[in-house]
């Protein structure tokens, strides 16, 4: 465990410039959605770094490269590339250039706000009499998403000097995590007119993929300064402010930034746009933007704020989460979806996974608006076509959600993920499922939502083989949720999902009208061959032990807990090869507990004591999406130590850096971990039989929690205590619904008490 930041219930602060500056960048990234950039410094750094800006949906196709091709390897790896740099500026105290690297430099202070959404930092520079206080405070505007803003206060507090500021767009980036030291853009045009600006294109590529046109515009506003225009320079422009202080003397610069891509406005309008934007700005001054700003955050902190008593730390990481996870995605264009990594790093680059569906979906169906979450489900309907294409080139029917995407087509390399991993199906047919029960409404189901279950339910009818030996059907080749196996047969998740898949799209075609059948084309013969295949599945288990079986051969391995490791193998990812990680019974997240999780109302609670018991001591919990699993299923078994053990994982993952991975960028994907461990664990929700009920209970660690949910046009406010639960109406109509398995209505305020034994 690592922790850089002190402790406090809104903000991450320090004092100290650590030495793992990377890891401080990941932690102090921010984002509206639209951009976002990792927490660099504006005047820069020389040493150890990661200078990363990045635009959603704006991505790089890279041949797939491999030294035996496989028929069905998809023809590039997308990836999140790293854009024009917009933050800088440089400055210089007569001729010497400031760099914290080398600088001596007090008071020293790093401050991220999350209610607010801001970024601040400041330091006192020293050099023999001259000291100057510098103050930064950087945004990324939730209001006006092209929009950016850094702005510096300056103090000469002794001495006498010259002081200059380059304020600069800089378009010489390059990728960490792939093609390293890789540029992928040309300049197209840069000028000073209206505003400085960088227009760049990302390069020719042979895929024939989209190319994107980005305009980088800066406007610097700073009075009582001369100004130049900065030297010409490729891939660069910007301009020189000159001050001559002594002590005493303060002033200040306002950069204000407009960022527009092709994807939203024609590579000959963007100029145009973004001098429209960077000049409303100007003359709204840095107070009116930023009151917009927090205004935004201001609405979406007030339905989704979870307020926890008695223990800091825990209040810090689950705002944490809920911070970045808005600062990623708030369902304003179908066209995007949630990165792993977001705007803070490019690791598993930048694309779409099946986490969406599984972690990111059950929380924001609580905390958006229906605008905003059936969003998600729009964005793979609107890929159903490209889904087809992907099962087709591996030679079957049906509809294959990608693992890995930006536009739908699979471009990821990896033979495990591409053409084994095929479980990411039921997770995408599951969020349909999970959107339906929430929310009580079936119009998506049965008219958007149908169609790609149709899809999946005739990729699982040809990818499964009837097996007549056991005259059941089987699903061999396949990596399940636990990527520390590859290649088994008959994982018990892969083949329960297929199964569950193929009964739900059954269920939901006795819905639909006749019409909406012969459209789809689905044959009486065809739905015969699903029942047969569902009713038939072949879902290994052990009869002594009572589990459910990972896979077939999992029970042959030299089953051991992890607590038999020595703490110096751990994370065995960055200490193991791979041929040991596989030969090995030690499990990277959920795997059967990832489908008693889903699927939680079929099964019985001695299944689920009994699969836990027996797979958790297994699992080394090196997938950021485990612990929210393992996490809720402890709360609903009773096993509040482990349940709080989970959670302080899930929530606090990266702000301890759990894993030793967050310099590379946070775990965007599972930070809905820590809100589900709260609503979903400790409170007991459920709605997957379409009606919703609690079991809540407060970890011994809190003195209370509360929490909000958006339900069917209503908004309940709910608040936990040790000994009574209470709920209050604040939005809508009164709602019947379930706690500790008996009905209760709720017109106004509602309190039940809580049984010291109801877990």
């Amino acid at each position: 465990m690592e922790r850089l930041f002190g402790i406090d219930p809104w903000k991450l602060t320090s004092d100290t410039i650590d030495d793992n500056k990377r890891l401080q960048e990941s932690l102090t990234a921010i984002g509206n959605g639209y951009m976002g950039l990792r927490g660099n410094f504006e005047e820069g750094y020389s040493g150890d770094t990661h200078i990363g800006t990045y635009i959603a949906g704006v991505w790089f196709p890279d041949k797939t490269k491999v030294g035996w091709w496989k028929i069905g390897y998809p023809d590039y790896f997308g990836k999140v590339i790293n854009a024009t740099n917009f933050i800088p500026v440089d400055i210089y105290v007569d001729e010497h250039k400031v760099d914290l690297a080398v600088d001596t430099v007090e008071q020293f202070h790093l401050e991220l706000d999350m209610k607010e959404g801001v970024l601040r930092r400041s330091f006192v520079w020293k050099k023999e009499e001259v000291a100057i206080l510098f103050r930064f405070t950087r945004f990324v505007s939730a209001h006006t998403t092209e929009l950016a803003v850094v702005n510096i206060e300056v103090e000469m507090q002794t001495g006498i000097a010259e002081l200059t500021l380059i304020p600069n767009l800089d378009g010489n980036v390059v990728n960490e995590d792939s093609n390293y030291e890789e540029q992928f853009w040309n300049e197209l045009e840069k000028g000073h007119e209206p505003f400085p600006f960088l227009k760049t294109k990302t390069k020719e590529n042979p895929f024939g993929t989209e190319r994107f046109t980005v305009t980088t515009m800066m406007s610097n506003q700073s009075e009582s300064a001369k100004k130049n225009a900065e030297k010409e320079q490729a891939m660069y422009v910007g301009e020189r402010f000159f001050y001559p202080l002594k002590a005493g003397d303060q002033l200040t610069l306002t950069k204000y930034i407009a960022v527009i891509t092709s994807r939203d406005v024609a590579a000959d309008q963007q100029v145009e746009k973004a001098a429209n934007i960077v000049k409303s700005a100007m003359d709204k001054g840095l107070q009116s933007v930023l009151k917009d700003h927090l205004a935004e955050w201001e609405t979406r902190w007030n339905n989704a704020d979870v307020q926890i008593s008695g223990d800091d730390a825990s209040q810090q990481g689950i705002r944490f989460n809920i911070f970045q996870l808005f600062s990623t995605y708030y369902g304003e264009d179908p066209r995007l979806n949630v990165g792993p990594k977001g705007f803070t790093g490019e690791k598993y680059g930048g694309a779409t996974y099946w986490d969406t569906e599984a972690c990111i979906l059950p929380m924001y169906l609580s905390v958006t608006n229906e605008g905003t979450f059936r969003q998600l489900l729009v964005y793979r309907h609107n890929q159903l076509e490209q889904a087809y294409e992907n099962a087709a080139n591996q030679g079957l029917k049906g509809a294959l959600y990608p693992m890995v995407t930006f536009t739908g087509i699979e471009c990821h390399n990896e033979w495990e993920i591409t053409f084994e991993e095929i479980h990411r199906n039921g997770a995408i047919a599951h969020g349909i499922f999970n959107y339906t029960t929430y929310t009580g409404n079936e119009d998506y189901l049965l008219n958007q939502g149908i169609d790609v279950l149709v899809g999946i339910a005739r990729f699982w009818a040809d990818r499964v083989h009837y097996s007549a030996r056991k005259q059941q059907y089987m699903i061999h080749g396949v990596t399940g949720p636990n990527e520390y196996e590859n290649n088994v047969s008959n994982n018990w998740y892969t083949n329960t999902m297929a199964q569950w898949c193929l009964q739900y799209t059954l269920e939901t075609l006795e819905k639909v009208t006749d019409d909406k059948i012969r459209e789809l084309k689905v044959s009486e013969e065809e739905q015969q061959k699903w029942t047969d295949i569902s009713g038939n599945m072949y879902l290994p288990k052990d009869e002594a032990l009572a589990v459910f079986v990972q896979h077939d051969s999992f029970l042959d391995k030299d089953l051991r807990p992890v607590n038999s490791l020595d703490p110096s193998e751990r994370p065995i990812n960055q200490n193991w090869s791979w041929d040991k990680i596989l030969r090995s019974p030690f499990i990277k997240q959920a795997d059967v507990l990832q489908g008693l999780y889903f699927l939680n109302h079929h099964y019985s609670q001695e299944e689920k004591e009994r699969n836990f018991n027996f797979y958790e001591p297994m699992t080394v919990h090196e997938s950021s999406l485990s612990p929210l699993v393992h996490s809720i299923l402890a709360s609903e078994l009773g096993k509040k130590e482990k349940a709080f053990e989970m959670y302080e994982r899930t929530a606090r993952l990266d702000l301890d850096n759990y894993n030793n991975d967050t310099e590379d960028g946070l775990h965007i994907t599972s930070m809905s971990g820590g809100w589900l461990s709260i609503v979903q664990g400790f409170a007991g929700m459920r709605t997957q039989t379409g009606t919703l009920s609690f079991a809540p209970y407060c970890p011994d660690q809190w003195d209370s929690y509360r929490f909000k949910l958006n339900y069917r046009e209503r908004l309940l406010n709910v608040a936990v205590e040790k000994t009574a639960v209470t709920f209050q109406l604040e939005v809508g109509e009164s709602l019947i619904f379930e706690v500790f398995g008996q009905s209760v209505t709720l017109e106004d305020t509602l309190t039940i008490a809580i049984e010291e034994n109801s877990n």
